[in-house]
């Protein structure tokens, strides 16, 4: 076996996984066009990834209000926890163990989106200049744009959203989900009430640092409620290094990321989180993450740590190997190997990721890449 470090025993909260390597929350916009509804392709796409150690479903938006995107699912309505019940039902079956991402995108979402067409929320009325909004201009065409300017929430308006998160919680355990993550990165609600770039309120959620951090504590103390601390995951993105158009992916720089992020970390800690799942630059010659603050996180983090961005089989082994890292997420090359444990642990080669059919569309490119076994016959019929 190759890279065998990804093959270890380990443990998440009360579950045993089969190994270390995880399938991370990715956006592909398939979801039924009516009602935001996880589809049977949906089903079947998770279905053949359940070789993972854990999969984290797409972002899935709590609220109407909270999608930023066309075509992204949703649990928030009976329909929709129907249909990720079909999801977590497959993923059982072929042995795999899945949480959701919950996910609110604030600010980062546009008038079209929104249930009343109104403006998005925030925590304060300030645009997200260089984010882009996603809206369907038809059945199955649709197009970037910029977001508007927010309206600030009330404070008694938040105290409801993070009910909402809690609501979303149980939800996903009723579709059957073994856990939940939240989505704390990446610029999106979360993100902007912890970031004073986009935090500019008076009241007892803004300000200070803790102030800035009581959002994210109190949505992580009332998810914990509902699903329990070993069935809870967060994910933030620090974002070290990268110029204001990575931000738009990746999430919003404070001036002392080590600081503001390890004051984070304490608060899943205190409230035992079964995993932190940290989000590094993931464009081409990005710098990699301080090692001074890889090892802060792990002397403040007693859960599960899982790293993901542009990880390398051979990359991310030497990390687990290094006691940082508990889990190694693949993105794109898990969109492309169906099998990626396999492949991995054999070294055989893996298919490439088609870019052009990431988002939205059919099964091409979504469920249709072979496995290695897939591929050698395809091979050999060819040469016949």
């Amino acid at each position: 076996m190759q890279h065998s470090e990804f093959f270890d025993a380990v443990t998440l909260g009360p579950y045993r996984l089969k190994n270390r390597i995880v399938l991370p929350p990715l956006t592909r916009q398939r979801s039924a066009r009516d009602g935001d509804v996880a589809t049977d392709l949906m089903a079947e796409y998770y279905r053949q990834r359940a070789s993972a150690g854990l999969i984290v479903s797409e972002g899935t938006q709590i609220e109407p209000r909270g999608q930023g995107y066309a075509w992204t699912p949703g649990i928030h309505t009976e329909a929709q926890i129907a249909g990720w019940r079909k999801v977590t039902d497959a993923v059982h079956e072929a042995g795999g163990i899945m949480f959701a991402q919950l996910w609110h995108v604030g600010r980062v979402s546009h008038n079209a989106l929104q249930p009343d067409g109104s403006a998005p929320i925030a925590p304060s009325a300030l645009q997200a200049e260089q984010a882009k909004a996603f809206i369907a201009t038809g059945p199955d065409t649709g197009t970037l744009i910029a977001p508007p300017v927010p309206r600030a929430l009330s404070t008694v308006e938040v105290r409801e959203i993070v009910e909402l998160y809690a609501q979303a919680a149980r939800n996903a355990l009723a579709a059957g989900f073994d856990g939940v993550e939240i989505h704390a990165a990446n610029g999106y609600l979360v993100n902007q009430f912890i970031s004073a770039h986009s935090n500019q309120r008076d009241d007892e959620y803004g300000g200070s640092l803790q102030n800035r951090l009581r959002f994210l504590r109190e949505i992580v103390e009332a998810v914990t409620k509902v699903v329990g601390p070993g069935r809870l995951g967060v994910r933030f993105a620090p974002l070290f290094a990268g110029t204001d158009e990575d931000r738009v992916y990746i999430g919003l720089v404070e001036e002392d990321p080590h600081a503001t992020y390890i004051e984070a970390i304490k608060i899943l800690d205190e409230f035992d989180v079964a995993y932190l799942s940290i989000a590094e630059a993931d464009w081409d010659n990005a710098p990699d993450l301080p090692i001074e603050f890889r090892r802060a996180v792990r002397e403040t983090f007693r859960g599960r740590i899982l790293y993901a961005g542009r990880y390398t089989a051979e990359r991310g082994a030497r990390l687990l190997a290094s006691g940082l890292a508990d889990l190694i997420a693949f993105g794109r090359p898990f969109i492309a190997n169906p099998d990626l444990p396999a492949r991995i642990a054999n070294g055989w080669p893996l298919n490439q990721v088609d870019a052009a059919t990431l988002y939205g569309g059919t099964e091409k490119g979504f469920t249709d890449y072979p496995t290695y076994s897939e591929s050698q016959r395809l091979s050999t019929e060819e040469v016949l």
